[in-house]
């Protein structure tokens, strides 16, 4: 046996620069792993556990965007050197190039993933890197960064079941084959002239269809947002309009960062009339919001629990008020009921009249002490600030 320890490749033996690129990524691997695991386990029921939840949050993201990187560079070497020729062949030549595959891809499709998903996420857990968070084309949206989620996941376990066979076959060979692969790719082994190998398209067609199953399972584990809501919302009120389109937003300060999200399930009764009434009045208002219809980027467990809006004990806010006329504009002087506590809120709004059709918007600050929320686990706001800022915009039509 001899060791070679030129940076190319041949057609029996690895250079340093593929040996350096495989036990590289082998390390980068295994620090993503722990640290994905380690993040989503911490937990985050006091300032300083956010904040280490966060900490190990950013440390996996930028190893992943380290791994995707790294992977790139040596596909682009690999696809530059000779193919060192397997020291078996048959069926088990064939197993470990379907595994290579595997590997090859995950470790660029799973990084990806996990980067698609923060680009289109707001929350917390930066990538420590100067070059952005985002992505080309890509930007905060709910319902995808949900999808990228589940699938990120999902892509991981096809990389681990990789990564498994990959060792075990290793094993086999120092084990029982008692053989220079490993040899090979730990210090250069040269176990001279090797055969001519078959090339079979028959694995890399064997990867594709594993990456094209797991799409299919990880898209249909991803819950749809009514599911994932909890309680209805529902109003009795007198309605003399009808809502055609709105959204109903809040924003909060996450470690120093504005998240914003929205709620899915909201209905409103309004009885209103341009012109004042009898009681100089225009009219009421009724809300009913399902608190758990939340999706508030990266922390949207945190902020359904039951720290915060506690959806599975106070599943539905109410908003009751009459409507008002203010200089050129009107506003709405109710009570704004969540989480058992009632609390007066004054919400000033435009409204843009036009045949029978009105648009509306609003916006309003709320002060998350004032529901008690977070007054154990977050009492000042070095992670979460006390101010909520609350838009509404919808669209409604006079009903006949």
């Amino acid at each position: 046996m001899t060791r070679r320890t030129e940076a190319t490749n041949t057609l029996s033996t690895y250079g340093w620069v593929e040996r350096g690129f495989h036990w590289a990524i082998a390390l980068l691997i295994a620090t993503a792993l722990v640290l994905g695991r380690l993040a989503y386990d911490a937990p985050f029921d006091t300032d300083a556990a956010l904040a280490r939840k966060a900490w190990l949050f950013s440390f996996h993201k930028t190893v992943g965007v380290a791994i995707f990187f790294v992977a790139l560079a040596r596909i682009l070497w690999a696809l530059s050197q000779p193919r060192p020729r397997p020291l078996h062949g048959g069926a088990e030549a064939m197993l470990a190039a379907l595994v290579h595959w595997l590997l090859y891809g995950s470790l660029v499709i799973v990084p990806l993933l996990g980067w698609a998903h923060h680009a289109t996420a707001e929350g917390f857990a930066p990538i420590w890197w100067p070059f952005g968070q985002g992505l080309p084309g890509l930007g905060p949206d709910a319902v995808l960064s949900k999808v990228l989620g589940v699938l990120h996941t999902t892509f991981v376990k096809v990389l681990v079941g990789a990564l498994v066979l990959h060792i075990v076959g290793t094993l086999k060979h120092v084990i029982l084959d008692r053989d220079l692969t490993f040899a090979r790719m730990w210090k250069g082994a040269d176990p001279g002239p090797l055969s001519a190998a078959r090339s079979h398209l028959l694995p890399l067609v064997g990867a594709v269809a594993v990456w094209l199953a797991t799409l299919g399972v990880g898209l249909a584990l991803v819950p749809s947002r009514e599911a994932a809501a909890t309680g209805t919302a529902e109003v009795a009120g007198v309605s003399n309009w009808t809502v055609e389109e709105g959204t109903l937003s809040i924003t909060v300060t996450q470690l120093g960062t504005p998240v914003t999200g929205s709620f899915a399930d909201w209905q409103a009764a309004i009885d209103f009339d341009p012109e004042p009434r009898a009681d100089d009045t225009n009219g009421t208002v009724e809300v009913s919001v399902a608190t758990g219809s939340l999706t508030l980027g990266s922390v949207t467990d945190q902020a359904t629990g039951a720290e915060f809006l506690a959806a599975g004990e106070h599943p539905t806010a109410t908003y009751v008020a009459e409507l008002r006329p203010e200089g050129d504009a009107y506003v709405a002087d109710g009570t704004l009921t969540l989480r058992g506590v009632e609390v007066p809120l004054t919400l000033p709004f435009t409204l843009d009249l036009t045949d029978g059709r009105a648009e509306m918007t609003a916006t309003a600050g709320l002060d998350r002490r004032d529901f008690g929320m977070g007054e154990t686990a977050y009492p000042d706001e070095s992670s979460v600030g006390f101010g909520v800022t609350m838009d509404v915009a919808l669209t409604a039509v006079r009903a006949e």
